[in-house]
């Protein structure tokens, strides 16, 4: 198969996530400069709303081990209890000024959760891994 060289100049954030992609899976970064061409750019945080995208971010660094097992964890649950509670209060206007200051940590702490469990599934994806029996 013939190859060719080329040189490309590319913003420093799109050449750090892929240099960040490349030491986490423990890759050449022109094996991952070419899977992105084949496949696309590796998941994006950027529709994320901002208060996460820091997090999601910082996903780019962690091997494979480590996003399986945030995209297969799960809420307990006890960590649910509560918030199904003040839920519950809350659609019958029952909350009071601390609960719904506990309600909206518990809404964020929930976002964060699945927000990080769907980008993992999705760089675990983008990786090249099978996803379908998370």
């Amino acid at each position: 198969m013939l190859s060719e060289t080329i040189t490309l100049q590319i913003p420093e954030a799109i050449y750090l996530r892929l240099s960040h992609t490349a030491r986490a899976t423990q890759r050449s970064l022109n094996d991952i400069v070419l899977h992105a061409l084949r496949v696309g750019s590796p998941p994006d945080w950027n529709d994320a709303p901002p208060e996460f995208q820091a997090d999601l971010a910082s996903m780019d660094n962690l091997d494979d081990e480590t996003l399986w097992k945030i995209a297969r964890s799960k809420k307990t649950s006890d960590e649910m209890k509560r918030y199904d509670e003040l839920l519950e209060k809350n659609k019958n206007s029952a909350l009071n000024a601390k609960e719904r200051l506990e309600l909206e940590k518990l809404r964020t702490e929930a976002d964060r959760f699945t927000l990080r469990k769907a980008h993992a599934a999705s760089v675990l994806r983008w990786r090249g891994h099978d996803i379908v029996n998370l």
